[in-house]
């Protein structure tokens, strides 16, 4: 049976194969509204971008010709080499991004080496182990816990893990980086364990079987199978959660103990110190006192020093990701 194009239509063929015009024009419409919205999205991006950028270089030109004002307020020379000192004391002049920078490493080191093991672990058991029973149960608690503020968990690190962990097994008073990171690494947990879960259970279940069928237990199935088929999505999880460990501010604030005027250049977990997201927090908030120009200006410093480090960061893991990404 064979069918015909109708010719009575008013507009001919080629009208009716354009379908009804009010149709045409709600599409039009709704193709109209998506694409102002990717556009407006990246020219939001450009221009926060290009924002921190501009401030980023205001700052550096200030210090390089500071002005009357911060002339009169410090107290001595203004230059590069404050960039290099041993403290970060905006009030004072101080910018010592070194201190910043290594208190950022510090935290985060501690939080990944927390929510690695524990996140995965929790994966591991979710996705090869736990029956759809368990499964339904645990998986709703991770999302809540992942729910929590973060506040809240800085309040837990300043009240409880650093008096009863911190201080009682460590030569420790008070506040430390230590505490902090403890504290960031339970906040990141949740995200390892979320997005490693949803990677391991995306590997299909032939491979589980084949290595079934070969004789393996499920543990070597899990650690020389599963693993390894989904190792795009485990780095894509620890990557994640690494720049949500350094983008971390409230609990860093609360349970590091430095402020922006007294974050005082350390290596050591056990003592006081700041992160960049903390001493921009620190700072903005005017906890240091009265905020001059330079010191203003160095919020966007540090954010633009932010900014590089998880583009770099990001970057290196979608290199490393489409290098050892498998297909099925």
């Amino acid at each position: 049976m064979t069918t015909s194009l109708s010719t009575d239509h008013p507009g001919g063929p080629e009208a009716l194969l354009a379908g009804n015009p009010r149709r045409r024009a709600r599409e039009k419409a709704v193709h109209t509204i998506v694409t102002l919205a990717a556009f407006t999205s990246v020219l939001i991006t450009v221009g926060i971008v290009g924002s921190l950028v501009f401030r980023a270089g205001e700052f550096l030109v200030g210090l390089a010709n500071p002005s009357d004002a911060d002339i009169a307020e410090a107290r001595g020379p203004i230059g590069f080499s404050n960039l290099w000192s041993d403290q970060w004391a905006p009030r004072f002049f101080d910018f010592d991004i070194k201190t910043l920078l290594v208190g950022s490493l510090i935290v985060t080191v501690i939080a990944m080496a927390v929510a690695t093991p524990l996140g995965l672990g929790a994966a591991v058991y979710l996705s090869e182990y736990a029956d759809s029973r368990v499964r339904k149960i645990l998986k709703p608690i991770l999302e809540v816990l992942a729910g929590i503020p973060s506040v809240v968990l800085g309040f837990f690190a300043l009240r409880w893990i650093s008096p009863n962990l911190v201080q009682r097994f460590f030569d420790s008073e008070g506040q430390s980086l230590l505490a902090a990171g403890l504290g960031v690494g339970l906040l990141t947990i949740p995200l390892v364990a979320s997005i490693s879960e949803d990677a391991m259970r995306s590997v299909p279940g032939s491979l589980r079987e084949a290595s079934a069928g070969l004789g393996a237990r499920k543990k070597t199935t899990t650690l020389s199978v599963v693993m390894p088929a989904a190792v795009s999505g485990l780095v894509a999880a620890l990557i994640v959660a690494t720049s949500r460990a350094i983008g971390e501010t409230m609990v860093v604030f609360l349970a590091a103990g430095a402020s922006g005027n007294s974050a005082l250049f350390t290596v050591s977990p056990l003592e006081r110190g700041s992160t960049m997201t903390a001493a921009m927090a620190s700072q903005a908030s005017g906890t240091d006192g009265t905020i001059t120009e330079l010191g203003f200006g160095s919020l966007f410093f540090v954010g633009f020093v932010l900014f590089v480090i998880t583009l770099v960061l990001n970057l290196l893991a979608d290199r490393f990701v489409r290098r050892v990404r498998h297909g099925y």
